[in-house]
Protein backbone atom coordinates (compact mmCIF):
# COMPACT_ATOMS: atom_id res chain seq x y z
CA UNK A 1 0.00 0.00 0.00
CA UNK A 2 1.28 3.44 -0.92
CA UNK A 3 2.28 5.57 2.10
CA UNK A 4 -0.05 8.43 1.17
CA UNK A 5 -2.97 5.99 0.87
CA UNK A 6 -2.23 4.59 4.34
CA UNK A 7 -1.93 8.12 5.78
CA UNK A 8 -5.25 9.09 4.20
CA UNK A 9 -6.92 5.99 5.61
CA UNK A 10 -5.55 6.63 9.10
CA UNK A 11 -7.04 10.13 8.93
CA UNK A 12 -10.37 8.56 7.92
CA UNK A 13 -10.31 6.45 11.09
CA UNK A 14 -9.77 9.56 13.20
CA UNK A 15 -12.51 11.41 11.31
CA UNK A 16 -14.95 8.54 11.93
CA UNK A 17 -14.45 8.91 15.70
CA UNK A 18 -15.06 12.66 15.36
CA UNK A 19 -18.26 12.02 13.43
CA UNK A 20 -19.49 9.55 16.08
CA UNK A 21 -19.15 12.32 18.67
CA UNK A 22 -20.69 15.02 16.46
CA UNK A 23 -23.76 12.95 15.59
CA UNK A 24 -24.57 12.50 19.27
CA UNK A 25 -24.25 16.21 20.04
CA UNK A 26 -27.56 17.94 20.78
CA UNK A 27 -26.86 20.99 18.58
CA UNK A 28 -26.27 18.72 15.56
CA UNK A 29 -29.36 16.58 16.22
CA UNK A 30 -31.45 19.76 16.29
CA UNK A 31 -30.08 20.92 12.91
CA UNK A 32 -31.52 18.43 10.41
CA UNK A 33 -29.57 19.72 7.40
CA UNK A 34 -26.26 19.41 9.23
CA UNK A 35 -27.31 16.07 10.70
CA UNK A 36 -28.09 14.66 7.22
CA UNK A 37 -24.77 15.95 5.81
CA UNK A 38 -22.76 14.44 8.65
CA UNK A 39 -24.74 11.19 8.45
CA UNK A 40 -23.84 10.81 4.77
CA UNK A 41 -20.18 11.49 5.57
CA UNK A 42 -20.36 8.97 8.43
CA UNK A 43 -21.77 6.29 6.10
CA UNK A 44 -18.98 6.88 3.55
CA UNK A 45 -16.26 6.92 6.23
CA UNK A 46 -17.64 3.76 7.88
CA UNK A 47 -17.47 1.87 4.60
CA UNK A 48 -13.86 2.91 4.01
CA UNK A 49 -12.75 2.22 7.59
CA UNK A 50 -14.41 -1.22 7.60
CA UNK A 51 -12.43 -2.23 4.50
CA UNK A 52 -9.24 -0.71 5.95
CA UNK A 53 -9.70 -2.66 9.18
CA UNK A 54 -9.99 -5.88 7.15
CA UNK A 55 -6.77 -4.92 5.37
CA UNK A 56 -4.98 -4.31 8.70
CA UNK A 57 -6.22 -7.67 10.02
CA UNK A 58 -4.86 -9.50 6.97
CA UNK A 59 -1.61 -7.57 7.38
CA UNK A 60 -1.38 -8.91 10.95
CA UNK A 61 -2.18 -12.42 9.68
CA UNK A 62 0.62 -12.12 7.12
CA UNK A 63 3.17 -11.12 9.76
CA UNK A 64 2.11 -14.03 11.97
CA UNK A 65 2.33 -16.50 9.08
CA UNK A 66 5.81 -15.28 8.13
CA UNK A 67 6.87 -15.91 11.73
CA UNK A 68 5.56 -19.50 11.46
CA UNK A 69 8.01 -20.23 8.64
CA UNK A 70 10.70 -20.81 11.27
CA UNK A 71 8.87 -23.96 12.41
CA UNK A 72 9.43 -26.83 9.92
CA UNK A 73 6.15 -28.45 10.98
CA UNK A 74 4.21 -25.29 10.13
CA UNK A 75 5.92 -24.34 6.85
CA UNK A 76 3.25 -25.67 4.49
CA UNK A 77 0.39 -24.09 6.43
CA UNK A 78 2.32 -20.81 6.74
CA UNK A 79 3.01 -20.62 3.01
CA UNK A 80 -0.69 -21.15 2.23
CA UNK A 81 -1.66 -18.40 4.68
CA UNK A 82 0.97 -16.04 3.27
CA UNK A 83 -0.32 -16.57 -0.26
CA UNK A 84 -3.94 -16.10 0.85
CA UNK A 85 -3.19 -12.97 2.88
CA UNK A 86 -1.18 -11.31 0.10
CA UNK A 87 -3.92 -11.98 -2.47
CA UNK A 88 -6.66 -10.57 -0.24
CA UNK A 89 -4.52 -7.56 0.73
CA UNK A 90 -3.97 -6.72 -2.93
CA UNK A 91 -7.72 -6.92 -3.55
CA UNK A 92 -8.52 -4.77 -0.51
CA UNK A 93 -5.82 -2.25 -1.48
CA UNK A 94 -7.38 -1.80 -4.92
CA UNK A 95 -10.85 -1.48 -3.36
CA UNK A 96 -9.61 1.16 -0.90
CA UNK A 97 -7.98 3.19 -3.66
CA UNK A 98 -11.32 3.26 -5.50
CA UNK A 99 -13.19 4.25 -2.33
CA UNK A 100 -10.81 7.16 -1.72
CA UNK A 101 -11.40 8.70 -5.14
CA UNK A 102 -13.46 11.91 -5.11
CA UNK A 103 -17.04 11.20 -6.17
CA UNK A 104 -18.84 13.14 -8.87
CA UNK A 105 -22.46 13.57 -7.69
CA UNK A 106 -23.59 13.57 -11.33
CA UNK A 107 -22.42 9.95 -11.76
CA UNK A 108 -25.61 8.63 -10.14
CA UNK A 109 -27.88 10.60 -12.49
CA UNK A 110 -29.80 9.57 -15.58
CA UNK A 111 -28.15 10.60 -18.84
CA UNK A 112 -29.01 12.23 -22.13
CA UNK A 113 -27.03 10.63 -24.95
CA UNK A 114 -26.83 12.59 -28.20
CA UNK A 115 -25.51 11.02 -31.42
CA UNK A 116 -24.87 13.01 -34.59
CA UNK A 117 -23.78 11.75 -37.99
CA UNK A 118 -20.48 13.28 -39.10
CA UNK A 119 -18.35 12.91 -42.20
CA UNK A 120 -19.30 10.08 -44.54
CA UNK A 121 -22.77 10.96 -45.82
CA UNK A 122 -25.35 8.16 -45.73
CA UNK A 123 -22.86 5.71 -44.24
CA UNK A 124 -22.28 8.10 -41.33
CA UNK A 125 -26.02 8.21 -40.64
CA UNK A 126 -26.15 4.40 -40.72
CA UNK A 127 -23.27 4.29 -38.26
CA UNK A 128 -25.07 6.78 -35.99
CA UNK A 129 -28.00 4.36 -36.06
CA UNK A 130 -25.70 1.46 -35.18
CA UNK A 131 -24.34 3.43 -32.20
CA UNK A 132 -27.87 4.20 -31.03
CA UNK A 133 -28.65 0.47 -31.18
CA UNK A 134 -25.40 -0.37 -29.36
CA UNK A 135 -26.18 1.98 -26.47
CA UNK A 136 -29.81 0.85 -26.34
CA UNK A 137 -28.69 -2.80 -26.06
CA UNK A 138 -26.14 -1.85 -23.39
CA UNK A 139 -28.83 0.01 -21.44
CA UNK A 140 -31.11 -3.03 -21.60
CA UNK A 141 -28.31 -5.16 -20.15
CA UNK A 142 -28.05 -2.66 -17.27
CA UNK A 143 -31.79 -2.72 -16.65
CA UNK A 144 -32.19 0.93 -17.63
CA UNK A 145 -35.12 2.47 -19.45
CA UNK A 146 -34.43 4.05 -22.85
CA UNK A 147 -36.52 6.84 -24.30
CA UNK A 148 -36.11 8.59 -27.66
CA UNK A 149 -36.34 12.30 -26.89
CA UNK A 150 -35.88 13.54 -30.45
CA UNK A 151 -34.74 12.06 -33.75
CA UNK A 152 -33.91 13.14 -37.27
CA UNK A 153 -33.92 9.95 -39.37
CA UNK A 154 -31.85 9.61 -42.54
CA UNK A 155 -33.52 8.63 -45.82
CA UNK A 156 -31.52 5.40 -46.19
CA UNK A 157 -31.73 4.48 -42.51
CA UNK A 158 -29.96 5.51 -39.36
CA UNK A 159 -30.00 9.04 -38.00
CA UNK A 160 -28.73 12.47 -38.85
CA UNK A 161 -29.21 13.12 -35.13
CA UNK A 162 -30.88 11.33 -32.23
CA UNK A 163 -31.15 12.09 -28.51
CA UNK A 164 -31.77 9.21 -26.10
CA UNK A 165 -32.64 9.41 -22.42
CA UNK A 166 -31.04 6.66 -20.35
CA UNK A 167 -32.92 6.30 -17.06
CA UNK A 168 -31.25 4.10 -14.47
CA UNK A 169 -28.95 4.16 -11.45
CA UNK A 170 -25.48 5.36 -12.40
CA UNK A 171 -26.26 5.83 -16.09
CA UNK A 172 -24.16 8.98 -16.47
CA UNK A 173 -21.27 7.54 -14.47
CA UNK A 174 -21.01 4.58 -16.83
CA UNK A 175 -21.59 6.43 -20.10
CA UNK A 176 -19.73 9.68 -19.45
CA UNK A 177 -16.54 8.59 -21.23
CA UNK A 178 -18.44 7.84 -24.45
CA UNK A 179 -18.41 11.53 -25.39
CA UNK A 180 -16.25 12.29 -28.41
CA UNK A 181 -15.65 11.26 -32.00
CA UNK A 182 -16.35 7.68 -33.07
CA UNK A 183 -14.91 6.42 -36.37
CA UNK A 184 -16.00 3.38 -38.36
CA UNK A 185 -14.05 1.51 -41.06
CA UNK A 186 -16.11 -0.93 -43.14
CA UNK A 187 -17.53 -1.67 -46.57
CA UNK A 188 -20.83 0.27 -46.79
CA UNK A 189 -23.97 -1.44 -48.06
CA UNK A 190 -24.00 1.09 -50.92
CA UNK A 191 -20.43 0.24 -52.01
CA UNK A 192 -20.43 -1.89 -55.20
CA UNK A 193 -16.66 -2.48 -55.51
CA UNK A 194 -16.03 -3.73 -51.97
CA UNK A 195 -13.91 -0.76 -50.91
CA UNK A 196 -13.51 0.06 -47.23
CA UNK A 197 -14.81 3.50 -46.29
CA UNK A 198 -14.15 5.57 -43.18
CA UNK A 199 -17.05 7.47 -41.65
CA UNK A 200 -17.62 9.19 -38.35
CA UNK A 201 -20.25 10.14 -35.81
CA UNK A 202 -20.05 12.16 -32.62
CA UNK A 203 -21.48 11.34 -29.22
CA UNK A 204 -22.22 13.69 -26.32
CA UNK A 205 -23.29 12.35 -22.94
CA UNK A 206 -24.84 14.76 -20.44
CA UNK A 207 -26.20 14.19 -16.92
CA UNK A 208 -29.93 14.79 -16.65
CA UNK A 209 -30.40 17.90 -14.49
CA UNK A 210 -32.99 18.20 -11.76
CA UNK A 211 -36.32 19.46 -13.00
CA UNK A 212 -35.85 22.48 -10.73
CA UNK A 213 -32.75 23.43 -12.72
CA UNK A 214 -34.80 23.70 -15.92
CA UNK A 215 -37.24 26.01 -14.13
CA UNK A 216 -34.37 28.41 -13.36
CA UNK A 217 -33.97 29.31 -17.05
CA UNK A 218 -34.95 32.90 -17.77
CA UNK A 219 -38.15 32.79 -19.90
CA UNK A 220 -37.12 36.08 -21.57
CA UNK A 221 -34.05 34.29 -23.01
CA UNK A 222 -36.08 31.44 -24.54
CA UNK A 223 -37.94 31.04 -27.81
CA UNK A 224 -40.40 28.18 -27.87
CA UNK A 225 -41.68 26.83 -31.18
CA UNK A 226 -44.21 24.05 -31.70
CA UNK A 227 -44.48 21.93 -34.81
CA UNK A 228 -46.00 18.72 -36.08
CA UNK A 229 -43.86 15.73 -35.21
CA UNK A 230 -42.82 13.27 -37.88
CA UNK A 231 -41.74 9.67 -37.84
CA UNK A 232 -42.93 6.78 -35.70
CA UNK A 233 -45.52 7.34 -33.06
CA UNK A 234 -48.88 6.41 -34.54
CA UNK A 235 -51.66 8.61 -35.84
CA UNK A 236 -51.81 10.95 -32.85
CA UNK A 237 -48.27 12.22 -33.23
CA UNK A 238 -48.86 13.25 -36.84
CA UNK A 239 -52.14 15.10 -36.26
CA UNK A 240 -51.16 17.57 -33.52
CA UNK A 241 -48.53 20.26 -33.17
CA UNK A 242 -47.17 18.52 -30.07
CA UNK A 243 -43.44 18.62 -30.85
CA UNK A 244 -41.55 21.44 -29.11
CA UNK A 245 -38.27 23.18 -29.93
CA UNK A 246 -36.71 25.50 -27.36
CA UNK A 247 -33.95 27.96 -28.30
CA UNK A 248 -31.71 29.68 -25.75
CA UNK A 249 -31.31 33.06 -27.44
CA UNK A 250 -28.02 34.20 -25.79
CA UNK A 251 -26.13 31.08 -26.93
CA UNK A 252 -28.22 29.81 -29.85
CA UNK A 253 -28.32 26.35 -28.24
CA UNK A 254 -31.52 24.45 -29.03
CA UNK A 255 -33.29 21.37 -27.78
CA UNK A 256 -36.39 19.65 -29.03
CA UNK A 257 -38.67 16.82 -28.03
CA UNK A 258 -41.28 15.07 -30.14
CA UNK A 259 -41.65 11.72 -28.40
CA UNK A 260 -44.23 12.61 -25.76
CA UNK A 261 -47.98 12.51 -26.28
CA UNK A 262 -48.56 16.09 -25.17
CA UNK A 263 -47.07 19.47 -25.87
CA UNK A 264 -46.68 20.01 -22.12
CA UNK A 265 -44.57 16.87 -21.56
CA UNK A 266 -42.48 17.59 -24.66
CA UNK A 267 -41.80 21.14 -23.47
CA UNK A 268 -40.70 19.91 -20.04
CA UNK A 269 -38.34 17.33 -21.58
CA UNK A 270 -36.94 19.85 -24.10
CA UNK A 271 -36.21 22.28 -21.25
CA UNK A 272 -34.34 19.52 -19.41
CA UNK A 273 -32.25 18.71 -22.50
CA UNK A 274 -31.55 22.42 -23.03
CA UNK A 275 -30.43 22.80 -19.41
CA UNK A 276 -28.19 19.74 -19.78
CA UNK A 277 -26.62 21.22 -22.93
CA UNK A 278 -26.01 24.57 -21.27
CA UNK A 279 -24.41 22.87 -18.26
CA UNK A 280 -22.32 20.72 -20.60
CA UNK A 281 -21.16 23.87 -22.41
CA UNK A 282 -19.94 25.31 -19.10
CA UNK A 283 -18.27 22.02 -18.16
CA UNK A 284 -16.52 21.76 -21.55
CA UNK A 285 -15.21 25.31 -21.25
CA UNK A 286 -13.80 24.56 -17.79
CA UNK A 287 -12.25 21.32 -19.06
CA UNK A 288 -10.65 23.19 -21.97
CA UNK A 289 -9.04 25.64 -19.55
CA UNK A 290 -7.72 22.78 -17.42
CA UNK A 291 -6.44 21.01 -20.54
CA UNK A 292 -4.34 24.05 -21.37
CA UNK A 293 -2.12 23.20 -18.41
CA UNK A 294 -2.77 19.47 -17.98
CA UNK A 295 -4.17 17.06 -20.56
CA UNK A 296 -5.91 14.16 -18.88
CA UNK A 297 -5.58 10.63 -20.19
CA UNK A 298 -9.30 10.29 -20.79
CA UNK A 299 -9.56 13.73 -22.41
CA UNK A 300 -12.10 16.49 -22.05
CA UNK A 301 -15.05 14.70 -23.64
CA UNK A 302 -15.14 17.27 -26.42
CA UNK A 303 -16.81 16.20 -29.68
CA UNK A 304 -13.63 16.94 -31.60
CA UNK A 305 -11.65 14.36 -29.63
CA UNK A 306 -11.40 11.17 -31.69
CA UNK A 307 -11.80 8.54 -29.05
CA UNK A 308 -12.56 5.23 -30.76
CA UNK A 309 -12.32 3.29 -34.02
CA UNK A 310 -14.60 0.42 -35.04
CA UNK A 311 -12.80 -1.64 -37.71
CA UNK A 312 -15.23 -4.20 -39.11
CA UNK A 313 -12.91 -6.03 -41.58
CA UNK A 314 -10.60 -6.88 -38.66
CA UNK A 315 -13.37 -7.23 -36.05
CA UNK A 316 -11.40 -4.76 -33.97
CA UNK A 317 -12.37 -1.99 -31.57
CA UNK A 318 -9.67 0.45 -30.47
CA UNK A 319 -10.07 3.09 -27.79
CA UNK A 320 -7.29 5.57 -28.54
CA UNK A 321 -7.31 7.25 -25.12
CA UNK A 322 -6.09 4.21 -23.20
CA UNK A 323 -4.63 2.16 -26.08
CA UNK A 324 -7.23 -0.55 -25.55
CA UNK A 325 -7.76 -2.97 -28.45
CA UNK A 326 -10.41 -5.70 -28.39
CA UNK A 327 -11.13 -8.24 -31.14
CA UNK A 328 -14.78 -8.67 -30.22
CA UNK A 329 -16.38 -5.91 -32.28
CA UNK A 330 -19.59 -7.79 -33.12
CA UNK A 331 -20.19 -8.49 -29.42
CA UNK A 332 -19.58 -4.83 -28.60
CA UNK A 333 -22.06 -3.74 -31.28
CA UNK A 334 -24.63 -5.94 -29.53
CA UNK A 335 -24.19 -3.93 -26.34
CA UNK A 336 -21.30 -5.79 -24.66
CA UNK A 337 -19.55 -2.60 -23.53
CA UNK A 338 -18.67 -3.66 -19.97
CA UNK A 339 -14.99 -4.37 -20.64
CA UNK A 340 -14.49 -1.04 -22.42
CA UNK A 341 -16.30 1.02 -19.79
CA UNK A 342 -14.52 -0.74 -16.91
CA UNK A 343 -11.11 -0.07 -18.51
CA UNK A 344 -11.98 3.62 -18.91
CA UNK A 345 -13.16 3.88 -15.29
CA UNK A 346 -9.96 2.23 -14.05
CA UNK A 347 -7.84 4.60 -16.15
CA UNK A 348 -9.71 7.60 -14.79
CA UNK A 349 -9.31 6.27 -11.25
CA UNK A 350 -5.55 5.96 -11.79
CA UNK A 351 -5.46 9.59 -12.95
CA UNK A 352 -7.40 10.83 -9.95
CA UNK A 353 -5.27 8.81 -7.55
CA UNK A 354 -2.10 10.28 -9.05
CA UNK A 355 -3.56 13.77 -8.59
CA UNK A 356 -4.39 13.02 -4.95
CA UNK A 357 -0.86 11.72 -4.37
CA UNK A 358 0.62 14.83 -5.94
CA UNK A 359 -1.51 17.12 -3.76
CA UNK A 360 -0.54 15.15 -0.66
CA UNK A 361 3.15 15.57 -1.48
CA UNK A 362 2.94 19.36 -1.71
Amino acid sequence: MKPFVRDTLMRQRVRLHELDALLSASDVVDDMDRFRTLSREHADASLIVDVFNRYLQRETDLTAAEGMLQDPDMTEMAEEEIQSAKAEMAQLDAELQQLLLPKDPDDERNAFLEIRAGTGGDESALFAGDLARLYTRYAERQGWQVEVVSESPSELGGYKEVVLRMAGHGAYGKLRFESGGHRVQRVPATETQGRIHTSAATVAVMPEPDETEAVKLNPAELRIDTYRASGAGGQHINKTDSAVRVTHLPTGITAECQDGRSQHSNKAKALQVLTARLQEKDRSERAAKEAATRKGLIGSGDRSDRIRTYNFPQGRLTDHRINLTLYKLLMVMEGDLDEVIHALQVARGTELLAELEQRNSL
